[in-house]
């Protein structure tokens, strides 16, 4: 410092002697002689690049000396565990098991349709009439028939108990009765083709064919639709086949209908399809208002990770070498100089999972550490620092 205070003392002692017994410049360009303003200026332009000079190694002394020159200013965020939990977001479809259309099993004029559109049914419900063609008539003459078979096979077999007639009478007859019950049961089979009921409960979504229509296997009938068991089928990458899993937090989004549902995954696939390498989930969907409806697009949140313990830290301060590894850096005791200050210290790190602007810590730096997070792009490892926020 001493020898700092000498030289400035030598610039002022220079600058003050050096107009002396000297004519000044306002004389010379008063007397108009090129020459002398010439000479004059070269004198005046050393004396400048002498007094640059020593203003220079000045300002370098001040600069070792001075250490608060050098410090970076930074600020710093103190890591601790927090929460984390990670989504994906995928699209899906809703839909559900139960919608289906009716189809009839026997040929024949639809003679009475029992319901209309938007009417609620329940399992078994009869919803038509097909003209059966004379079998109910059949059927009655059959059941005759199956009634005196099974008489004369009653006491056949009564006769036959107390060892009277013959075994061939008592087999005879207990054929002719099984022969005519598997006629009275076939007939009364083909007899309920000709009646169209549900298949479960639910609300008839379309009448297909009208009343006097003539119908046959194959022709289609009403669809009928089941909105209380609803589910979005979607589709999530293979990657995710470990932590997607039954049981899942999941956030349902429908954008026509402006809601947000909780629901969980019920169900996942076993298959991964060649084509695009996804697996399809299953996700239930409460319909409490009725407002939802098959094929509705959803756009599903899926919560497939989760760490109460989490170190998070912002994606902009993480730094990468040449050797493709993650550093971050960390304040610290500066124990260069007797202790004083604090640095900036290198640390590589391991990373884990990214949610929005910040991502998950597995390894390199510990709780409670502080990181630079403004200035972290610009500091040096070893560097000393003045933190702006401590």
């Amino acid at each position: 410092m001493k020898n700092i205070i000498a030289l400035i003392a030598v610039i002022l002692t220079l600058v003050a002697c050096g107009g002396g017994g000297q004519q000044s410049v306002d004389d010379l360009i008063a007397d108009g002689n090129l020459e002398q303003i010439r000479a004059k200026r070269s004198e005046v332009k050393a004396q400048q690049d002498e007094l640059q000079a020593q203003l220079n190694m000045i300002d370098e002394a001040i600069r070792e000396l001075d250490k608060s020159e050098n410090l970076a200013l930074v600020t710093t965020a103190t890591i601790n565990d927090t929460l984390f939990r990670h989504f994906i977001e995928v699209q899906g479809n809703v839909t559900t098991k139960q919608n289906v259309i009716i189809y009839p099993e026997y040929q024949g004029t639809l003679i009475r349709v029992l319901v209309k559109e938007g009417d609620a049914v329940r399992k078994g419900q009869l919803l038509a009439q097909i003209d059966d063609g004379g079998l109910g008539s059949q059927l009655g003459q059959l059941q005759v028939q199956e009634e005196l078979a099974r008489t004369t096979y009653e006491r056949q077999k009564r006769l036959w108990d107390q060892q009277i007639g013959s075994e061939i009478q008592y087999l005879q007859a207990k054929t002719n009765y099984e022969a005519a019950k598997n006629a009275v049961d076939q007939l009364e089979s083909q007899l309920g083709k000709t009646q169209i009921t549900a298949p479960f409960s639910g609300t008839i979504d379309d009448v297909i064919t009208d009343q006097g229509t003539v119908v046959s296997p194959g022709q289609a009938l009403f669809r009928i639709v089941n909105l209380d068991d609803m589910y979005i089928e979607a589709e999530v990458p293979e990657r995710y086949l470990k932590t997607v899993t039954p049981g899942k937090d999941v956030a349902i989004n429908l954008p026509i209908l402006g809601e947000t549902i909780s629901s969980q995954v019920r169900q996942t696939g076993n298959y991964i399809k060649p084509s695009n390498r996804s697996f399809s989930i299953e996700v239930d969907v409460p319909n409490n208002t009725g407002n939802i409806k098959p094929n509705l697009t959803a756009r599903l949140r899926i919560n497939d990770y989760t760490n109460p313990k989490a170190l998070l830290i912002p994606l902009s301060v993480i730094s990468e070498n040449a050797l493709g590894e993650q550093y971050v850096y960390v304040v610290m005791n500066d124990t260069t100089n007797n202790g004083a200050g604090v640095m900036a210290k290198r640390k590589i790190i391991t990373t884990g999972l990214t949610q929005g602007d910040y991502t998950e810590v597995t390894s390199g730096i510990s709780t409670g550490e502080s990181i630079i997070v403004e200035g972290a792009r610009t500091v040096k490892d070893g560097q000393n620092v003045q933190i702006l926020n401590q």
